[in-house]
């Protein structure tokens, strides 16, 4: 029997080419199982209409909830994100159809680190102001913007899972003293990456740099608000590689104006495509990027490898490797 296959068009560039390039799609390509199509027009959310053309479906930045697959013709079984992030997909709600999610963990774990440690470097040598100096003819004005060195400074993950745990391995031949926050991860495993677990509000009074880079759900959602920046350094910077909405943005904008921090690293934010009108976009300590800062070649290659791959081992009657399991 056929497997229709449905992707969504958003994971198209502008010139109507994919934004992981063509070689992945070869692994659709070859198993005459699979019958597989983009899906098209612009869509923000899975409609019943389309749960029932497709057994499967790859999806980029689209809600699936459970309205989604409520219908009794359903046909869908599989809902595949590109990414690792799944907080647009009601979980639950699909299993309770008998529909399973997957994602793409493995992939995005040295891009999402290599992405930290380029805002973590921008921040600390002051980058982006050095470049306006030097571009504004205020060359004699680069003594008052000493950057900061890494190895009498603290850093401090919030979630320590895969990503997590990626970024203490990169970042510890740097020497710092590393710190990382999370209720469900191994002391052992992180100790064995040069790291000790602290619990959050013990970990923010000690960091120079408090990284996140939790899963959102209703435990994270806000997890970082007006209190717990309260309990950071003022020498401190903050950034989020998460999801826009573990930061409360309302307090963090307020932080940054206040001086309760210096700085901050953002690639996600509460409303996306980020209002033009955000503060955040307006100020010199803030480092800002599209929800993309991590974006290359290499990652987008390896997401579509590794999310592909399970829709073509469920073609097949095989478990995916990637499968998330509802809370």
């Amino acid at each position: 029997m056929t497997f229709k296959l449905g992707l969504t068009s958003d994971l198209l560039d502008s010139r109507g080419e994919p934004t992981f390039g063509r070689g992945p799609l070869e692994l659709l390509d070859r198993e005459p199982v699979i019958e597989w199509e983009y899906i098209p027009g612009k869509i923000d959310e899975i409609t019943p209409d389309i749960a029932a053309r497709y057994d499967g479906l790859y999806v980029n930045t689209q809600r699936v909830t459970a309205a989604s697959v409520a219908r009794a013709d359903c046909r869908v079984r599989i809902v595949g994100r590109h990414g690792v992030g799944y907080d647009a997909v009601d979980v639950g709600a699909l299993a309770a159809r008998g529909v399973i999610v997957t994602n793409t963990p493995v992939a995005v774990r040295r891009p999402v680190a290599v992405a930290v440690l380029t805002f973590v470097f921008a921040l600390a040598g002051r980058l982006f102001t050095k470049d306006r100096l030097t571009r504004e003819g205020r060359w004699n004005e680069r003594g008052n913007h000493m950057g900061l060195g890494l190895t009498t400074r603290t850093l401090g993950v919030i979630g320590a899972g895969g990503i997590g745990r990626e970024l203490l391995a990169l970042a510890r031949p740097f020497g710092w003293r590393m710190l990382a926050a999370d209720p469900y991860a191994d002391p052992v495993a992180v100790r064995a990456l040069g790291a000790e677990l602290l619990p959050l509000e013990e970990m923010l009074p000690q960091a120079d740099f408090v990284v996140a880079t939790c899963l959102l759900n209703d435990e994270t959602r806000h997890l970082m608000n007006a209190r717990r920046f309260a309990l950071m350094k003022r020498e401190a910077c903050f950034v989020n590689m998460a999801r826009g909405p573990v930061a409360d943005e309302t307090a963090l904008i307020e932080a940054l104006r206040s001086g309760m921090i210096a700085g901050a690293g953002i690639d996600v934010f509460e409303q996306e495509p980020v209002d033009p009108a955000n503060p955040l976009l307006t100020m010199d300590n803030v480092i800002v990027a599209p929800h993309a800062l991590c974006w290359t070649d290499e990652c987008f290659d390896a997401i579509a490898r590794e999310g592909l791959g399970c829709m073509v081992d469920f073609a097949h009657g095989r478990t995916p490797k990637s499968v998330v399991r509802p809370r």
